[in-house]
């Protein structure tokens, strides 16, 4: 899914989407062992545990902060979300998994209510972000997309310590 593709979908299929990652991410914690909680499948690739942890931190610090504010301000400059230098001053592989994964759940089911509502006037609201003017439906179709990428990389995970 690309910024494209919100329209066709529509928002009460794109809040559904969104509302199903934290189940997906709890599923596959509950699924691993201690160990494979904080495999790594690959040089610079996240484990279970740091997944659940930035997609935590993600919505909590990143997502939310910029539908508030698109919704508030006139087009805002969004600060951008360093994922990799917060995983490591946060150091996420020493964290709870499951914790996060619980956080992450409620920060989710928070964005989700802030979305369902929403008008297609709201969802034309603009910002700022990385250089280059967006819509908040253009904002929600780039969390879709990156939850579709999160799936894809957890599911490696699981597919590769099931394999052991």
């Amino acid at each position: 899914m690309d910024v494209s593709d919100l329209p066709r979908v529509g928002l009460s299929e794109a809040v559904e989407r969104l509302a199903s990652m934290p189940s997906f991410v709890e599923a596959a914690l509950e699924a691993a062992s201690g160990e494979e909680l904080v495999f790594r499948p690959g040089e610079g690739e996240l484990s279970l545990t740091e997944q659940a942890c930035h997609l935590r931190d993600l919505d909590r610090e990143g997502y939310l902060v910029r539908v508030r504010r698109i919704l508030a301000e006139e087009t805002p400059s969004l600060a951008s979300f360093d994922g990799a230098t917060i995983a490591r001053e946060r150091d996420y592989l020493s964290q709870n998994a499951r914790a996060a994964a619980q956080d992450f759940a409620q920060a989710r089911r928070s964005l989700t209510a802030l979305l369902a509502p929403l008008t297609p006037a709201q969802l034309k609201r603009e910002a700022i972000f990385e250089g280059r003017r967006i819509t908040l439906e253009g904002l929600v179709a780039m969390i879709l997309e990156h939850d579709r990428g999160h799936r894809e990389e957890i599911e490696s995970i699981v597919d590769a310590v099931s394999a052991d």
